[in-house]
C-alpha cells in the first residue's frame, strides 16, 4: 500500500488528547493513523512539533463582491493559511450586495469558488428585507442565517426588530439551520451613543461607554428566550463578556439549543488597548476591561465556551481615519491569530489543554454547523491540519491581510504555525503559499462539493 502522504513522528492533537502518531493521507483524506506507518508515500518529518486539526473560523468578512478593496477570498484566505486555518465561514456583509438570496448567494459562491486558497462555507442574511427567501437560501447550502439585534454599520443589512427575529428563528427551525446572533439591544446603544454625542463626546471613552455589557446581556437574554420558545438552534457571536456566556451556558443546561462563540480578539486585548491603538481596535461589542476579560477566560476554561473566531473584519485605511472615534469603522483584521492566542494565552499561559484549543478552533464549528468531513485527525475526515512548533516564541511582522492595519502586529506569541495543508496539500509554509490550490463550498451535512 502507498500514499500520498505520510506525516511522520508528529505529536497528534486528538478529541481523545494527545498523542504521537504518523498520519497517512491519500485523495485528501485521512485513510490510516497508527504508532507507525511502513508504507510508501512521501514523507514529511514532523519530529519535534505539533500537528493541530486545520483551524475552521465561523466568522470572517471578505466583503466580495462589492469590497474587495476591503479585503477578499485572495487575501483574506491567506491571512486564515498563514494562522493555520483550512476552512472558513464568510459572512453575508460586508459584500454588496449582502446575501440575501439566491443570487447574491451564488455571486459570492462563484467568486470564492475563483479565488480561495482554503474551503469556505456562507452564511446568509437574515434582516426584516428577506424573511421570505430563506427557503431559497437553504436550497443553496448556507451555513445558517446572521441577523444583527443593532445597527449592522450598513443600511443594506438592517437589524432585525422583534418580529423579524422571531419570524426568522422559527423558519430556520423548521430548515434545521442556525440562527447566528450580533447580541446587543438597538435601543440601549442608539440611546447611549445619541447621548453621548449631544453631550459633544467623540473619544474612545465616549465610545466604549456607549455599549455596556448590559446592552449585551439584554440582547442575550432576549435572543435565549425566543430560541428556547421556538425550539431553534441559536448561536450567539463574539460574546465579549463573561457574564453573557454564563447566561447562555445556563440557558443550555435548561435544555435551549445554543452555541456560545467569543474572538480572539476579547481573550487578547482590553478596553486600555483601545485606548493607545485607537482605530485597530474598535468593534462592537467593544474590548473590555481587565476583570471582565478575566472572567471571560475564566467560563472558557470552565468549558462554557464552544468556539473561538477571529470576526476578521478589515476596511481600507480612510474608514480607519477620524478625530471622532464614532465616525471610523468598527472591525478588527484578526483572521491569521486565532491559534495563537489561543496557544500563548490559553495553553502557555493559563493551562488550556492543546486538545480543547483545537475543539474551539476546529472540532466544535465543525460539528456545531455540519461540517462532517472537517474538525480533527480522523481516518475518514479530510487532510486538514496544522504543523505547530509549539515551544517556539516570536514577533509577528509578516501580515497577509489586505491592508495589514492590524492589531496584532509586534505581538509576542509562543507556538508558531510552520505550514498549513488543506485536503492533503501544502497551501502555506514558512511565509510562502501554493496559488494553485482552491478551495471548494462547504454545505451543511455534505461532503465539501465532491
Amino acid at each position: 500500500m502507498s500514499f500520498d502522504l505520510i506525516v511522520r513522528g508528529g505529536t497528534l492533537v486528538t478529541p481523545d488528547g494527545v498523542r504521537r502518531a504518523d498520519l497517512g493521507i491519500s485523495g485528501g483524506q485521512i485513510v490510516e493513523v497508527s504508532e507507525e506507518i511502513t508504507a510508501d508515500g512521501t514523507v514529511f518529518d514532523a519530529r519535534g512539533l505539533q500537528i493541530f486539526p486545520g483551524v475552521l473560523d465561523a466568522h470572517v468578512h471578505l466583503n466580495e463582491p462589492g469590497r474587495t478593496h476591503w479585503e477578499g477570498f485572495g487575501t483574506g484566505t491567506r491571512a486564515l493559511a498563514a494562522g493555520g486555518a483550512t476552512s472558513f465561514f464568510d459572512m453575508p456583509l460586508n459584500s454588496s450586495p449582502p446575501v440575501l438570496d439566491r443570487a447574491t448567494f451564488e455571486a459570492k459562491r462563484e467568486i470564492g469558488e475563483q479565488k480561495s486558497l482554503i474551503d469556505f462555507g456562507l452564511w446568509g442574511g437574515l434582516t426584516p428585507l428577506n424573511l421570505d427567501r430563506m427557503d431559497e437560501l437553504a436550497e443553496c447550502g448556507v451555513i445558517g442565517f446572521k441577523a444583527f439585534m443593532s445597527h449592522s454599520g450598513l443600511d443594506e443589512f438592517p437589524a432585525v426588530d422583534d418580529t423579524a427575529l422571531y419570524e426568522g428563528l422559527k423558519t430556520a427551525a423548521r430548515l434545521n439551520l442556525v440562527v447566528a446572533t450580533h447580541a446587543e439591544s438597538d435601543n440601549l446603544t442608539r440611546h447611549f451613543t445619541e447621548q453621548a454625542r449631544a453631550g459633544g463626546g467623540h473619544s474612545v471613552r465616549d465610545y466604549l461607554g456607549t455599549r455596556p455589557v448590559v446592552a449585551e446581556l439584554e440582547a442575550v437574554q432576549r435572543a435565549l428566550l425566543y430560541a428556547g420558545e421556538l425550539g431553534a438552534r441559536l448561536h450567539l457571536v463574539h460574546l465579549s463578556s463573561g457574564a453573557a456566556v454564563a447566561m447562555a451556558f445556563e440557558a443550555r443546561q435548561r435544555g435551549v439549543d445554543v452555541s456560545i462563540e467569543t474572538c480572539a480578539h476579547y481573550l487578547h486585548f482590553t478596553d486600555e488597548d483601545v485606548e493607545k491603538m485607537g482605530a485597530l481596535l474598535k468593534c462592537a461589542p467593544p474590548l473590555r476591561s481587565q476583570a471582565v476579560q478575566d472572567n471571560l477566560w475564566d467560563e472558557l476554561l470552565a468549558g462554557h465556551v464552544d468556539i473561538v473566531g477571529s470576526d476578521h473584519s478589515p476596511a481600507p485605511p480612510d474608514r480607519k481615519t477620524s478625530e471622532n472615534f464614532f465616525a471610523l469603522w468598527g472591525g478588527i483584521s484578526g483572521a491569521q491569530s486565532t491559534l495563537n492566542v489561543l496557544l500563548t494565552g490559553g495553553h502557555h499561559q493559563r493551562g488550556l489543554p492543546l486538545e480543547a484549543a483545537a475543539a474551539l478552533s476546529a472540532l466544535n464549528p465543525a460539528r456545531r454547523f455540519g461540517i462532517e468531513q472537517k474538525g480533527a485527525l480522523e481516518v475518514g475526515l479530510d487532510a486538514d491540519f496544522a504543523v505547530v512548533d509549539l515551544g517556539h516564541e516570536f514577533e509577528l511582522t509578516e501580515l497577509y491581510d489586505r491592508w495589514k492595519q492590524n492589531p496584532y502586529r509586534g505581538a509576542k506569541f509562543r507556538g508558531l504555525v510552520q505550514s498549513t495543508y488543506s485536503r492533503g496539500r501544502r497551501v502555506y509554509q514558512d511565509g510562502k503559499f501554493d496559488d494553485s490550490v482552491r478551495g471548494q463550498l462547504l454545505r451543511p451535512g455534505a461532503q465539501s462539493g465532491r
